[in-house]
């Protein structure tokens, strides 16, 4: 009788079976055995059951020496839905949360620590599986205060607001070599960092998606409140009003004319012996889901069902399918980051990977579209408080928009983090382009984030471009010279501008760092408008 009821349990909490009753109590998914709850904040557990049905909670630690608990109750409104609210705890494991009510729903291997959001697209969502040395990192992935959790890919037309349509959820798992080789490959290594230097658990939730667009991460509301970005708004709402419409008898029709014109046309490309065109498909019952692509559609399915679950911030790295509209990137990315602090209510922290260097197809390595995007990025951390960059100049590959090593970009975004939110006294930036003095040849640079001295790694300085009245830009020569860099080229007589790195990839590797070991973004001094800037009508 005992194990039946061991196994009762386990369907509630693992797979919130279909099977069981309809008045069962049910936490929400993201609560399951190995969670991370934030520290620091008053917490809500929240959930589903019978309306009207009292619900219970209670967390206990039973550390030796820090023995705790904390407990509350509500009442389930006429939705069934139910919210709990318990005081903020310390950092810790050996916690268990209960959730009771007709039924009781027990959670064990609970910790208390940092919780932070990993999101963007396929940089993010490289797994250690496919970094560069993946045997090396899983053999030291056993971290007992490392859990993590993701979200599988999904779309939705409309925020998923209904707890029983989350199948695209997972469970904590504590890391291990079992458990990280799936799991983002910059996560893991954040996660890694910031749990070794704050000595605290640390909880990572990954939803990121490869090739995907951040106004796909941006709410609807958000894309609307802002004039310029509001086309995207029209297309997400367009998209959702056609799949709500969707009639699979016209749908049916439709392929049904279709196909015939296929077969026509196959049998004509065999008889000429040419490629046969790709047959049509069958539509379903159901409207296919909409495009990753499509303007909210992420954020409704994998951001916003983690609102009401506290956080202490977000990583991110994405960019390259905005490279494009780099010059819109920098309204559109400000206004996502707000718009999530605003849906997580709080402050969120946001530390960002700065794109890697690459040629972006063959021959465009001289392009700036990457460069325009890098500085849209930059451009974000001025604007808005709390936003860090994690600069990777020295981790690309021209023809790879995959780079393999994740591990420093990982790091970097952990320093990004204990500097700028957790106040630690260190050496969480590379050079950050300040001022300009421009005296005849020479143009002096100046730098925040110096740390001990600028540093020219491996040779004199590269990367540097100069130009005069003109707008033309010529290789340069730069020289360190204490904490400034003086820029000079004998093509240009007058220096009026400089650059640094404004190219998609450049070779030589870019190699002005601090001696905190942290490269310099690329930056430029003039404002002449960026090649993806709306063309003057």
């Amino acid at each position: 009788m005992r194990s039946l009821k061991v196994l009762a349990l386990a369907a509630v909490v693992g797979g919130l079976s279909a099977g069981a009753a309809r008045g069962d109590v049910k936490p929400h998914p993201l609560f399951s055995d190995n969670m991370v709850l934030q520290q620091g904040v008053e917490l809500a557990v929240y959930g589903t059951a019978a309306p009207g049905e009292e619900v219970a909670v209670k967390l206990e630690r039973k550390a030796a020496g820090e023995a705790s608990a904390a407990a509350a109750s509500a009442t389930a409104d006429k939705d069934g839905k139910w919210l709990v609210k318990l005081p903020a705890q310390k950092a810790g494991t050996e916690y268990a949360l209960e959730v009771k009510g007709k039924n009781a729903v027990a959670f064990k291997n609970v910790a208390v620590g940092e919780v932070w959001v990993c999101s963007g697209q396929s940089n993010m969502e490289w797994s250690v599986n496919a970094g560069e040395t993946p045997d090396k990192v899983k053999e030291g992935a056993a971290n007992p205060n490392l859990r993590l959790f993701t979200v599988r890919k999904r779309t939705a037309p409309q925020p998923i607001t209904s707890q029983d349509d989350l199948g695209h959820f997972t469970t904590w798992t504590v890391s291990g070599p079992e458990t990280v080789g799936g799991f983002s490959a910059v996560g893991y290594h954040f996660g890694q960092k910031l749990q070794k230097e704050l000595g605290v658990p640390v909880g990572l939730i990954h939803s990121s998606w490869g090739g995907t667009p951040a106004q796909a991460w941006a709410s609807t509301e958000a894309l609307d409140a802002d004039p310029a970005l509001k086309h995207y708004a029209d297309a997400g709402r367009a998209a959702a009003k056609g799949h709500a419409a969707y009639d699979q008898k016209a749908a049916l029709a439709a392929y049904e004319a279709a196909h015939e014109k296929w077969k026509a046309d196959a049998a004509k490309a065999k008889a000429d012996g040419k490629p046969v065109p790709k047959e049509p498909a069958k539509p379903g019952a159901k409207a296919p889901d909409l495009g990753p692509g499509t303007p909210g559609v992420l954020y409704n399915a994998m951001i916003h069902p983690l609102l009401g679950f506290k956080v202490k911030g977000a990583i991110w790295y994405q960019g390259e399918s905005n490279t494009g509209r780099a010059f819109e990137y920098r309204t559109l990315f400000p206004a996502m980051i707000e718009d999530w602090r605003k849906r997580f209510a709080c402050d969120l922290p946001f530390m960002v990977v700065q794109l890697a260097p690459f040629g972006n197809g063959k021959g465009n390595s001289g392009g700036v579209t990457y460069a325009e995007l890098r500085d849209a990025q930059l451009y974000t951390t001025k604007k808005l408080p709390k936003v860090g960059l994690a600069v990777i100049t020295d981790v690309g590959n021209e023809t790879d928009i995959h780079p393999k090593p994740k591990q420093p970009v990982g790091e970097r975004l952990a320093l990004a983090a204990l500097g700028i939110e957790y106040g630690k006294k260190i050496g969480f930036s590379g050079p950050v382009f300040k001022e300009a003095k421009f005296e005849g040849s020479a143009a002096t640079l100046t730098f925040d984030h110096v740390g001990g001295g600028l540093v020219a790694k491996d040779g004199d300085l590269t990367g540097f471009t100069a130009a005069g009245a003109d707008g033309v830009f010529h290789p340069a020569k730069a020289e360190i010279k204490g904490d400034t860099v003086v820029v000079t080229s004998d093509k240009v007589e007058k220096v009026a501008a400089v650059r640094y790195g404004w190219v998609n990839f450049a070779t030589p590797t870019l190699n002005l760092f601090n001696k905190d070991g942290l490269p310099a973004t690329p930056f430029r001094t003039d404002d002449a408008p960026y090649t993806t800037a709306p063309k003057s009508k």
